[in-house]
């Protein structure tokens, strides 16, 4: 039987650490399978999910472990094998100037709609005009069946309007295939 185990980790970036993680993952039985990293600000953190027989789970979060003598912070969870929720993917799109509270006025409603934020992706980037600073966000939301996508869209343009963002969401599940 495989056992998931979440690995958390952070610390000054330099040259060879993912090699590292991935070196004692490997070694000690775990099977890389999907992971999201940045280097933000000098530090490097990461999120790593592994996959090990529920034997040498022990024996991986171990090695793991042994990572903070060279400086870095790790935190390791075992997953859960919970039934998957009632719902569908649709992904959000958001590009405006640069403010504090972006990120917490837009899941601020999503939470408030029972949605989840599955993945989320953000960044602040110059302007290709003007050079001042814009924020962009996409993410991936898991959104309840019984949600009505336009009652979620109505209230996350409201707010679109008072923050003067651009924001896009879609349903991938019922959009016409691209043109070949």
């Amino acid at each position: 039987m495989k056992t998931s185990v979440i690995l958390t980790v952070i610390g000054p970036d330099r040259p060879g650490l993912v090699s590292a993680v991935a070196a004692r993952a490997r070694a000690a039985g775990g099977n890389w399978l999907e992971s999201r990293m940045a280097q933000l600000a000098g530090q490097f953190a990461g999120v790593v999910l592994l996959e090990a027989e529920a034997d040498a789970a022990d024996q991986l979060e171990a090695a793991l472990r042994e990572l903070e003598g060279d400086g870095l912070q790790i935190q390791i969870k075992r997953g859960s094998e919970l039934p998957a929720p009632p719902w569908h993917r649709v992904m959000l799109d958001l590009v405006g100037h640069d403010r504090p509270g972006i990120v917490q006025d837009i899941t601020a409603i999503l939470s408030r709609h029972g949605v989840s934020v599955e993945t989320l992706d953000t960044a602040c980037k110059p302007g290709s005009m003007t050079g001042e600073p814009m924020f962009h966000a996409q993410a991936q939301l898991g959104v309840p069946e019984d949600l009505d996508l336009d009652t979620l869209q109505d209230a996350l343009e409201a707010l679109a309007n008072e923050l003067m963002v651009d924001l896009e969401l879609h349903d991938p599940q019922h959009e016409p295939p691209e043109a070949a």
